[in-house]
């Protein structure tokens, strides 16, 4: 089995410390994105966008943070996926910066609409800005060959960085986005293992996991240390894990503490 490389901390210090370097990763990119968007306004030609968004502010919001780049020029904007269509076809352009869901009934919406569009417009750039907090969902959008998806909860700035990677043909998937999808991995994870162990087991290596030894467990649970440790062994073995690191690492990595149980 992979083992996740984390240190030997509490998974509440892991999870904080991801999120800070997230953050400083996503603000270091916002800057240069906005640097080099500026800079090279004269080096070459603007990129030419599509905005699709069925929500007036949300376009009028967009607009206004994207005048500030010199080298973006927004050529057309569409409130519908029909009309998304037809805009691409009358205009020339790049990419296209398109909300998930704006789809009136009976017409294309979600995956759906992005397969399609991938399908007539195979060689334009595609960013997918979403409110959808479904993994699965988005985990089908991002597997659709989209350049990026961000979550509209997301800072604005970071479209920026989203355009630049799409035009660079880079994948970059939006903080809020990322945070959903690692957070839906860990759930099922811990379904995964509450399958794999009986009630006792996964009760001892939730335990473990925040941070009390065997004796302390067996004296919380009222039970002997060497039903514990049995108990403890037998999670191990099912988990195909060889040593209490790995343990430690395995239940903090699933975000498997007693904490979450209560």
């Amino acid at each position: 089995m992979n083992l996740p490389s984390l240190p030997l901390a509490d998974d509440a210090a892991v999870a904080t410390a991801s999120r800070r370097i997230m953050h400083e990763h996503d603000e270091q990119h916002a800057a240069l994105a906005a640097r080099n968007m500026t800079d090279t306004a004269d080096l070459a030609a603007p990129v030419r966008v599509i905005i699709a968004d069925d929500h007036p502010l949300v376009v009028y919001a967009l607009e206004s943070m994207l005048v500030n780049y010199p080298n973006v020029q927004i050529v057309a904007r569409a409130r519908s996926v029909p009309e998304l269509f037809e805009v691409a076809e009358q205009h020339t352009f790049d990419l296209v910066l398109m909300d998930l869901y704006m789809a009136l009934p009976g017409e294309l919406d979600g995956p759906d609409a992005i397969r399609a569009f991938r399908a007539g417009f195979p060689h334009k750039a595609v960013v997918v800005l979403t409110m959808e907090s479904e993994a699965s969902v988005l985990r089908k959008a991002i597997d659709l060959e989209v350049n990026a998806v961000l979550s509209k909860r997301d800072r604005i700035d970071l479209i920026p960085v989203a355009i630049m990677s799409a035009m660079a043909r880079e994948k970059y998937v939006g903080p809020v986005v990322r945070d959903l999808l690692t957070e839906a991995a860990r759930a099922e994870r811990r379904e995964e293992v509450s399958r794999l162990l009986t009630r006792r087991e996964y009760e001892v290596i939730t335990h473990y996991a925040a941070g009390l030894g065997v004796t302390e467990i067996a004296g919380l649970l009222g039970r002997s240390v060497k039903t514990i440790s049995a108990q403890k062994c037998a999670a191990m073995k099912k988990l195909a894990l060889s040593n209490d690191i790995e343990l430690y690492r395995f239940a903090v990595e699933c975000g498997v503490t007693q904490s979450e149980q209560t």
